[in-house]
């Protein structure tokens, strides 16, 4: 039941993630065609931010608890 309620919560966080890689990955053929310099400068924030969400910490009752107690 615990994981049927954290669905929705994993589910979002991992698809802001995939967004945020996509655009990255678009600015970065954007930076390797048209705007060198530029498309290279915006994919860095795109990266940090899927980063980010791929390690964002979900709510208490969601995480994964590897204690004994």
């Amino acid at each position: 039941m615990k994981s049927i309620k954290c669905l929705p919560q994993r589910g979002f966080k991992l698809m802001l993630a995939a967004v945020f890689l996509i655009g990255a990955i678009g600015f970065i053929v954007i930076g390797l065609t048209l705007l060198p310099f530029v498309g290279f400068i915006v994919a860095i924030p795109f990266i940090a931010l899927a980063f980010y969400f791929l390690t964002a910490k979900l709510d208490e009752r969601c995480e994964i608890s590897f204690s004994h107690e």
